[in-house]
Formats: structure tokens, C-alpha cells, sequence
């Protein structure tokens, strides 16, 4: 199968799973107090908004797949200065708020197979970066793949 089909597969399968996260009913498997509902929504709102900002910063080299286009240019500045993959990044920060406020067992287990599924699908990606982009690697070596370090560990490196 060639690159470009998988990268299909991979939207596809990302797709299936935040829909599946969305649509699951709330449970009562663990108490959701009022305070953990607001930290979801808040994690939510904060992940929409880091998956826009990143996406802007991408220009016209975003796309759904994850793929790099022809027009693209390595971007290690902005939000990709503290992690790889920013966009990312925002759609687990959402799963997290997702999961801590449906009080589901069920929807955290949908939740953690979506983590695993974007850390193979960024593995992917970043293999495809490294072809395109000779300086790719010394890029991920300080750059965290989805969390940002801490500031401390910034001035370390």
C-alpha cells in the first residue's frame, strides 16, 4: 500500500475514534464532581484552540493526512519550538477533558486507545519528516514528541 493511501487510513481510523469518544454515553463508573467537569470542558476548550493555532501556523502545508505535502517546510518554531506535533498535542489534551468528564470506564478505555493510536501515527509520520527533512532528527532530539517540558529542563538541554 503506498504512503498516501495509508495516510488516508490513518484520517480515517483518528476519525472513527474521536467520534466514537464524542457520541459514547456519559456512566456513572466514577463520581464526576462539578469542579472535574469544568477541568474537561476547560481541557477541551484549550485543545480546540492549541489544534487551531497550530493548524494556522501550518498555512497551506496543513492536511489531513499525515503525509507531508510537496509545499511544506519544517516548522520548529511557534507552538512546534515546545513539542513536535502541537496539532495533536490539542486532540489528546480534548480526549483527556473528554474521558475525565464522562465518568466512563469504557470512554477512558476509547481514550487510551486513541493516545496509542496518534503515538503510531506520529511514529509514522515522523519517519516520512525524516526522508523530507534532512534536520529532522536533530529537531526531535530536543523537541518533546506532544508535551512540553518544563521550563527547567528547557535550560538544560
Amino acid at each position: 500500500m503506498d504512503h498516501a493511501r495509508r495516510g488516508w487510513l490513518f484520517v480515517a481510523a483518528q476519525a472513527a475514534l474521536l467520534v466514537t469518544l464524542v457520541v459514547l454515553p456519559g456512566r456513572d463508573d466514577w463520581p464526576v464532581p462539578a469542579w472535574l467537569s469544568a477541568l474537561g470542558g476547560a481541557l477541551v476548550v484549550c485543545g480546540l484552540a492549541l489544534v487551531v493555532a497550530a493548524g494556522l501556523r501550518l498555512g497551506p502545508a496543513l492536511t489531513p493526512s499525515p503525509e507531508p505535502t510537496a509545499a511544506g517546510q519544517l516548522r520548529t518554531d511557534g507552538l512546534y519550538r515546545w513539542v513536535r506535533h502541537p496539532i495533536y498535542s490539542g486532540v489528546l489534551a480534548v480526549v483527556v477533558g473528554i474521558v475525565v468528564g464522562s465518568g466512563s470506564v469504557i470512554t477512558a478505555v476509547v481514550g487510551g486507545a486513541t493516545f496509542g493510536f496518534f503515538w503510531w501515527k506520529s511514529s509514522w509520520e515522523e519517519a516520512r519528516l525524516r526522508s523530507r527533512y534532512p534536520h529532522y532528527d536533530a529537531y526531535a532530539r530536543v523537541t518533546p514528541r506532544f508535551v512540553p517540558r518544563l521550563a527547567s529542563d528547557r535550560l538544560t538541554q
